[in-house]
């Protein structure tokens, strides 16, 4: 009987490890976001909600921490440091709250646009018309890139995607946002403005009803696209212009120099990625960089959930080849233990019976 004590209380201290005390730790390390949420437009409003609510609860603490502080004339100098904190949370939230009122007004402009059947024989002409040629190559079409990987990635920063995949890999929503106002659909706003322009120009329309233009494109993207793509040939299209694999040889296409350059920093190889920030912590930062890293550089992709999951799938099986062979070997290591327990207590009650 003490042994089967002693048995439950090992168990109990390893399950409060295993599913408290290490989710807690993860916790900490990674702080709780909103899940990836592939509804663009809802996920944009509820991030902007989301960033008002953190500058509310960070304006109220710095708040009482300067009234508890205001009590005591001896802290003067602590005084002075709240209030600049109470000041300081006052203007994130007013600048979280000027963003909702942009973010919602922009994807209500957007509404019609979503909401359109475009015509992919229109938009082949309009695709034309408005130059996208002149940046982009539609390689599927018997279109090249204008220019080569390594002059393109001078030019812009970084080498311009080729389309041909494009409305297979990306959101309609997202697509529609990108081609309307690439800054503020690619998370980017912070980086760049009037005097520093982003490499994609935004489409002012031809002369007609710019929504369905646009929703004519996104038609002619999805035209064109194949019905499926591997998981390999997804990343290559969707991340392989900043990020390298090494452990797969999947090199960057764009001039290190001006990446760094046009980034502020050296995109990281992403071969061990899986292991460094987890499965669940990647689909969120695809989905939206901000969440995880407010500020960062890196753009919102805009892929879709089944691309997305694609991508992450891609990285585990490079970053993490042994995973299914790990977990095999853990189950059968737990049978055995179990087994192993089994018969150890059995053998211990045979030896010990006399004595008993």
């Amino acid at each position: 009987m003490r042994e089967f004590k002693i048995l439950t209380v090992v168990l109990f201290f390893t399950a409060l490890i295993y599913w408290g005390v290490e989710p807690f730790a993860h916790s900490q390390m990674h702080p709780h976001v909103a899940p990836a949420d592939f509804d663009f437009a809802k996920g944009d409003i509820a991030y902007a909600k989301e960033v008002i609510h953190k500058a509310q609860t960070d304006q109220a603490t710095a708040e009482e921490s300067l009234k508890k502080l205001q009590q005591s004339l001896s802290e003067r100098l602590k005084i002075e440091e709240a209030q600049k904190a109470v000041d300081s949370s006052k203007k994130v939230l007013a600048i979280a709250q000027e963003e909702l009122v942009k973010i919602t007004s922009f994807w209500k402009e957007l509404e019609p646009a979503r909401q359109m059947k475009g015509s992919a024989t229109k938009g082949a002409e309009t695709f034309m018309s408005a130059g996208c040629i002149g940046c982009h190559g539609v390689k599927s079409q018997g279109m090249a890139a204008p220019m080569d990987n390594a002059s393109a990635s001078v030019a812009f920063g970084v080498v311009p995607p080729d389309l041909s995949n494009a409305g297979l890999l990306y959101d309609k929503s997202y697509l529609i946002a990108l081609i309307k106002e690439p800054t503020r659909a690619l998370k980017v706003e912070h980086k760049f403005n009037e005097t520093k322009p982003h490499p994609m120009i935004a489409f002012f329309g031809l002369g007609g009803d710019i929504n369905q233009e646009i929703a004519d494109i996104v038609a002619y993207l999805q035209s064109i696209a194949p019905k499926e793509l591997d998981a390999k040939q997804t990343f290559e299209d969707a991340c392989q212009r900043c990020h390298d694999i090494k452990y797969d040889k999947v090199l960057s296409n764009s001039n290190q120099d001006a990446l760094k350059a046009y980034m502020g920093t050296t995109p990281p190889d992403l071969s061990m990625m899986i292991r460094a920030k987890s499965k669940d912590y990647l689909s969120t930062f695809i989905n939206n960089p901000q969440k995880q890293l407010a500020g960062t550089s890196m753009p919102r992709v805009g892929l879709t959930e089944v691309s997305q999951n694609k991508v992450v799938a891609y990285m585990e099986k490079v970053g993490d080849r042994k995973k299914a062979e790990r977990d095999d070997l853990g189950y059968k290591l737990i049978a055995y233990m179990a087994l192993f327990t089994l018969l150890a207590y059995l053998w211990k009650v045979k030896i010990w019976r006399k004595v008993h």
